[in-house]
């Protein structure tokens, strides 16, 4: 910097070749600062300079790995522009052009209020992912490595490597540096024994393979084509070749001028001539090529939610529903695979680059756009993006009235197939212009209907959904749609709970019936007719027959597919469970509840790694996703009867989210472990913790006493064992009195007559649950109601029977595992029963 500001006075162009030689020797490849980037807390090397000597070692390894230098940034000089108190600086934007980033992960690495974090780690990840080779390499042998190599120095948290793993887009790698024993967690060093180490690595050996990994990603730069920069002879002056080429064209002009010289003029006339030729046809076929790119290129597109241009937010609704509105519409495109509005809500407001955006939902192209509406009057402008060139392909301003708004919506969505080369066929054509209602003012009820539904987390907002779609339907009696809105928030609160009777069941197809006589084949009907088969009777062929229905017309909706991955699992046909819920997520890649439910699919099968994917993915799209972070945390019990694992996972749930259904899965997953972990009074204080008297789940219904008596029980306190399990018994008979039909009531009260002796009353009720839903009837949730009978089998003394239901269920998809077996001590009068532990020892995970 210091000879380019030396040498201003000379020229531009000849100042950005000099400048240009230059850069080109900080890197071995062009137009890179350094080939390594070192990022780290300052904190971290401090006491026995831990980094400083990583970086010292790491430097003489690279000399006997590379033929060639390889330069290092470490910043040595606290500053340097890099204190944790600064801001970010061009000289640093600079320093950060680097072929791969090494960050130094430890226990105070991921922090947002840390500079590296901020400014260095997150700063290279989207400067690396426009550049020219992007954040991923293909490596020489053909797999593909990151960019970013991580150094890792300690185990972190749960929810740390959760964040780091949300940046990278995809899991962390790391090279461990880090030495363990019984309550210890430190920085691996050369002194310390690897036989000692329980990680087993040794210093050198872990240097070595970071020399290695650092190799094959430049080489895998190396053989990715880049543009050169051309090279100058440091011993030459660099104004030397300027000089030569002026007089050089000096001598050309006069020559051309010269009498003697008009057979080269034609000549040179003539070059010209084909030049201009030539670069006419490449323009051509360039034309051709990229209409040709746009046609192959597949069609996978997102609509992100339009900008309100009103400050009013009571105009959201009508945002939303326009951007919904645009994605039906593509949706009715068969060579467009539309990423559902679930996935791409999540980027409202966003400061995320179009190009980032278009990775993390895996497409090719955006829709984006701005919408404002005065009363009768709109304004709207779309943009269709190339998110993975980053450049607008499209864009138009639209002005009109509120009854021209199915007309600019259809234009809306021809224009777009028209840029990316899609054939409409007549009947796409037709779908398109088709228009769900003549009132614009019944259209706009429906929206808002739409909205209150999609936000809906209870009872409230449902209610909402139903009087607007009413409303619509009051202004336009022949509004289809608005009736399957309609059956969808009734069958939805009948699932839940909120008004489990047959009067709403009626309601909700009557509402659908409706809808067929007004528009046959009505694909919305047709899924919500599939819902209503669902949720209303469990006759899973006849939904998945509905759904099929739909698939036939849209035959890339991921909401349908996920719908027929649900009821597959349900029906235990698990094959085709997983199958669709992995479709389903390709599809719809932002949905942290799709994730999590393929997730916990494979955490049924007990393919445990896979599973923990999904999860991880799942809590990457959405943190505070507490659902998710319980079926994790449980899961690392069966795996691998981990209870640090477990027991993080709830800790960043309980920073995440303080709601009453956070709270209460998150104490009821502590008291498992305090159990397990043979910690009674601490059970107690959490059971305490309880806002309410029960804590149930769609799968189970216990009350608080149930736990109490279980604690006490184990305890040895039989006095208090017997009061809690009779309070238990009061709660749930009176229970069952108002729902009969609960299958989860009979089983708890099952579980509270054991306890209190009454063998027969006991198994009699554990056996009616069974009956009321078998797994043969409904796989995913019957398997709780068999692992109950299983309890009070063992309560009651029989465990021959108690095995027998056992061994079914390890036989089959669920949650009971050999290692839950192991550390539950509600089964431990099993355990030395030469039949049980032979039965552990065949099903133990291997």
């Amino acid at each position: 910097d210091l000879i380019y500001s030396g040498i201003m006075s000379i020229g531009r162009q000849e100042v950005k070749l000099f400048r240009n030689y230059i850069y080109q020797m900080a890197s071995i490849i062009p137009g890179y600062e350094y080939d390594i980037f070192i990022s780290y807390r300052q904190k971290d090397n401090k006491g026995d300079s831990w980094v400083s000597e990583f970086v010292d070692t790491l430097k003489t390894e690279l000399e006997s790995t590379f033929k060639e230098e390889i330069s290092v940034y470490f910043d040595i000089n606290p500053h340097d522009g890099l204190l944790e108190t600064h801001d970010v600086d061009a000289s640093l934007k600079e320093k950060l052009k680097c072929l791969v980033f090494i960050p130094i992960i430890s226990h105070t690495y991921c922090d947002s209020k840390c500079f590296a974090w901020e400014h260095e780690f997150k700063a290279f990840i989207e400067l690396a992912t426009k550049d020219q080779f992007g954040l991923k390499v293909k490596l020489p042998g053909g797999n593909v490595a990151n960019r970013v190599l991580p150094i890792q120095i300690h185990e972190i948290a749960a929810n740390d490597k959760v964040h780091i793993e949300k940046e990278l887009g995809g899991l962390l790698r790391p090279v461990e540096f880090i030495y363990k024993e019984p309550g210890v967690n430190k920085p691996l060093t050369s002194e310390d024994d690897e036989k000692k180490n329980l990680n087993n690595t040794k210093y050198r050996i872990q240097i070595n393979k970071v020399a290695n990994a650092i190799k094959e990603i430049i080489e895998g730069l190396k053989a990715e084509p880049v543009v050169p920069v051309k090279e100058i002879n440091p011993r030459i002056d660099p104004l030397e070749g300027v000089r030569k080429v002026s007089e050089r064209k000096k001598r050309i002009i006069a020559s051309i001028f010269n009498q003697k010289s008009k057979k080269r003029l034609i000549i040179l006339l003539s070059v010209f001539f084909c030049i201009i030729v030539s670069y006419a046809i490449y323009k051509i076929l360039d034309r051709r090529k990229q209409t040709q790119d746009l046609t192959n290129l597949e069609k996978t597109i997102a609509v992100l939610p339009f900008r309100n241009l009103s400050n009013d937010t009571v105009q959201l609704p009508f945002c939303d529903g326009f951007m919904e509105d645009i994605l039906n519409n593509l949706v009715k495109v068969k060579s467009f695979t539309v990423r559902p509005r679930t996935s791409s809500y999540q980027y409202r407001d966003t400061k995320k680059s179009t190009v980032i955006i278009g990775k993390e939902l895996n497409v090719n192209y955006l829709v984006i756009g701005s919408v404002g509406r005065e009363g009768n009057n709109l304004k709207i402008r779309v943009n269709l993006i190339d998110s993975k060139a980053d450049k607008q392909l499209w864009s138009h301003n639209y002005t009109g009235e509120m009854n021209q708004l199915y007309s600019l919506v259809n234009e809306i969505a021809k224009e777009i197939a028209s840029v990316l080369r899609a054939e409409l066929t007549p009947e796409e054509i037709k779908k398109i212009e088709k228009r769900p209602t003549e009132n614009p003012e019944a259209y706009n009820y429906y929206l808002q209907g739409n909205y209150y539904y999609w936000k809906s987390s209870g009872m409230g907002e449902l209610s909402t959904s139903i009087e607007l779609y009413q409303k619509a339907i009051r202004l336009d009696p022949g509004f289809a749609l608005a009736f399957t809105g309609i059956a969808k928030c009734f069958l939805d609160q009948y699932w839940n709970y909120q008004d489990h009777s047959e009067e709403i069941l009626h309601k909700s197809k009557e509402a659908i019936d409706k809808a067929f006589a007004i528009e046959p084949g009505l694909s919305d009907a047709h899924l919500a007719l599939g819902i209503y088969y669902y949720h209303g009777y469990m006759n899973y062929p006849e939904a998945l027959k509905e759904f099929e229905q739909v698939l036939e017309d849209q035959p890339k909706n991921p909401e349908v597919i996920y719908w027929s991955a649900a009821v597959h699992r349900r029906a235990g046909n698990w094959e085709m469970a997983k199958s669709e819920f992995e479709k389903a997520v390709e599809l719809n890649p932002g949905r942290s509840d799709i994730a999590g439910d393929a997730g916990e699919t494979f955490d049924l099968i007990r393919n445990y790694s896979k599973a923990e994917e999904y999860y991880n993915m799942s809590l990457m799209l959405q943190p505070d996703w507490v659902i998710t972070s319980r079926r994790l945390s449980q899961m690392y019990l069966r795996w691998e009867g981990d209870m640090r694992k477990a027991r993080e996972i709830l800790g960043y749930a309980a920073r995440n989210n303080k709601s009453f259904l956070s709270d209460s899965l998150i104490i009821e997953t502590n008291v498992l472990i305090d159990i397990y972990e043979g910690k009674y009074e601490d059970a107690l204080k959490e059971i305490s913790l309880f806002k309410f008297d029960v804590i149930q789940t769609e799968f189970y219904f216990r009350p608080k006493y149930l736990y109490n008596a279980s604690i006490y029980g184990l305890m040895n306190k039989p006095e208090l064992e017997h009061a809690y399990y009779d309070s238990a018994r009061i709660f749930l008979e009176k229970r069952i009195i108002d729902f009969p039909d609960d299958q989860r009531l009979y089983s708890s009260l099952g579980i509270a007559y054991a306890g209190l002796g009454l063998d027969y009353r006991a198994i009699s009720r554990g056996e009616k649950a069974v009956k009321l839903l078998p797994v043969s009837k409904e796989a995913w949730k019957g398997v709780y109601l068999v692992e109950d009978l299983a309890l009070i089998y063992v309560m009651v003394g029989k465990y021959d029977d108690a095995i027998k239901q056992i061994k079914y269920l390890l036989s089959i998809p669920g949650f009971l595992s050999p290692k839950i077996l192991e550390i539950d001590p509600r089964w431990a009068p099993l355990r030395n029963r030469p039949e049980f532990k032979k039965m552990i020892e065949s099903y133990s995970v291997k």
